[in-house]
C-alpha cells in the first residue's frame, strides 16, 4: 500500500503551521508578546502592503500561539488553562526610582549605639483566654487593663479614683507622644531633603506646627479636650476671651464710654442701611417712621397715636 501521498498531505499540513525566517521570532509568553528582528522585504512592502502586513502578523500570531501549546495546563470548569511563565523582557519604569527616606533620630541613636532592630510580633499570648490575640486594635493585649474585672488601686490614690479611666488615659497619652515624634520626624526629613520653605525649616517655626496639629487634636473632642489628660510640660490653650466691664467705675470713665456711645450713633449711617431703612419707610428719609410710631404709642400702631393726641387737645380746650 503507497502511503507517501497521505504523508506528503501531512508534512504539507505540518508546514503550515511552522514559521522559519533567518533571525528567529522573541516570544515573550508571559506579555504574550512576539518580537521580529528580521528586516522589512522592500519588495513585497512595495508590490503588496496589505498582504504583507497580514503576512507578518500571521507569522508573529502562529508563533505566539505554537508556544502557548506548549505549557503546562491545568483543567478548570471553562477548559483547560495554560500556566504563564514569568516575564522575560524588561519594561521600562513610568517613575524614577524613589528617593531613600532620612533616618528618624531613633534610626540614627540605634546606629550609633549598635542597636538591632525586633519586629514584635502582631500576634500576644493569652494565659487567661489561652488562645493567640491582638498586639493592637480591637480587643487587644494593650487594652487589658482597661477591661479587667480586678485592678489593685494604690494606696494613697484619690476616692474618686477609677483604674479603666487611668489607663485609657495613659494609652492616649502614649498616642499622642507617638504623633508628635511622627510629625517631628517627618518636618525633620522635609527640612533635610530641601523640601521644605525657608520659614518652616527653623526649629521655632517647626515647633508652632507641632503645638497647632497638638492643638487640633485635643480639641476634636466632644468635651473640647477639656476632661482629656494632658501631657507632661503641655501648654494651656489659649483662645478668645471675653472682657466685661467692672460693676463699679470711676464717673469720668462712665462718662468718656457714654459719650463714645453717641459719637457713634451721632455718625451718618451707611450707604446700604440708609437705602434699606428708606426703602422700608417708604421714603427716602433715614428716619424709620413705622419704628417710631410703634415706639412711641407702645405698639398700638399710629390711630391709637392719633386718638391719644386728640383726646389730650380736648381737655387742655376744656380746662381753658
Amino acid at each position: 500500500m503507497d502511503v507517501s501521498d497521505i504523508l506528503a498531505a501531512h508534512e504539507a499540513k505540518k508546514k503550515s503551521v511552522t514559521v522559519e525566517k533567518e533571525i528567529p521570532l522573541e516570544v515573550d509568553a508571559g506579555f504574550l508578546t512576539v518580537t521580529d528582528l528580521n528586516p522589512v522585504d522592500q519588495e513585497s512592502y512595495e508590490a503588496d502592503l496589505e498582504d504583507y502586513l497580514m503576512s507578518t502578523a500571521r507569522d508573529g500570531v502562529q508563533t505566539l500561539i505554537a508556544s502557548l501549546f506548549s505549557l503546562p495546563t491545568t483543567s478548570s470548569p471553562d477548559g483547560p488553562l495554560a500556566q504563564l511563565p514569568a516575564p522575560t523582557t524588561q519594561l521600562p519604569r513610568a517613575k524614577p526610582l524613589p528617593k531613600p527616606k532620612p533616618p528618624t533620630k531613633w534610626e540614627q541613636f540605634a546606629k550609633a549605639k549598635g542597636i538591632q532592630k525586633k519586629r514584635k510580633d502582631k500576634k500576644v499570648w493569652d494565659e487567661e483566654k489561652q488562645e493567640w490575640v491582638d498586639r493592637w486594635g480591637w480587643k487587644g493585649a494593650n487594652k487589658a487593663k482597661e477591661t479587667q474585672w480586678l485592678t489593685e488601686v494604690p494606696a494613697n490614690a484619690d476616692v474618686d479614683y477609677d483604674p479603666s479611666k487611668v489607663a485609657r488615659d495613659e494609652r492616649k497619652a502614649r498616642i499622642a507622644k507617638n504623633e508628635r515624634q511622627h510629625q517631628q520626624n517627618l518636618a525633620r526629613a522635609a527640612q533635610a531633603s530641601g523640601s521644605a520653605p525657608p520659614a518652616a525649616s527653623s526649629s521655632s517655626q517647626r515647633k508652632k506646627e507641632i503645638d497647632r496639629t497638638l492643638a487640633v487634636t485635643r480639641t476634636s473632642t466632644a468635651s473640647m479636650g477639656k476632661f482629656d489628660r494632658k501631657l507632661e510640660g503641655e501648654k494651656k490653650l489659649k483662645g478668645m476671651k471675653r472682657k466685661f466691664e467692672p460693676t463699679e467705675m470711676p464717673a469720668e470713665s462712665e462718662k468718656s464710654h457714654n459719650l463714645a456711645i453717641l459719637a457713634k450713633l451721632d455718625k451718618e449711617p451707611v450707604a446700604k442701611k440708609s437705602k434699606k431703612s428708606s426703602q422700608e419707610s417708604g421714603g427716602s428719609d433715614v428716619l424709620n417712621v413705622r419704628k417710631a410710631i410703634r415706639s412711641a404709642s407702645k405698639g398700638k400702631g399710629s390711630a391709637a397715636l392719633a386718638r391719644k393726641s386728640g383726646g389730650k387737645g380736648k381737655k387742655t380746650k376744656g380746662k381753658r
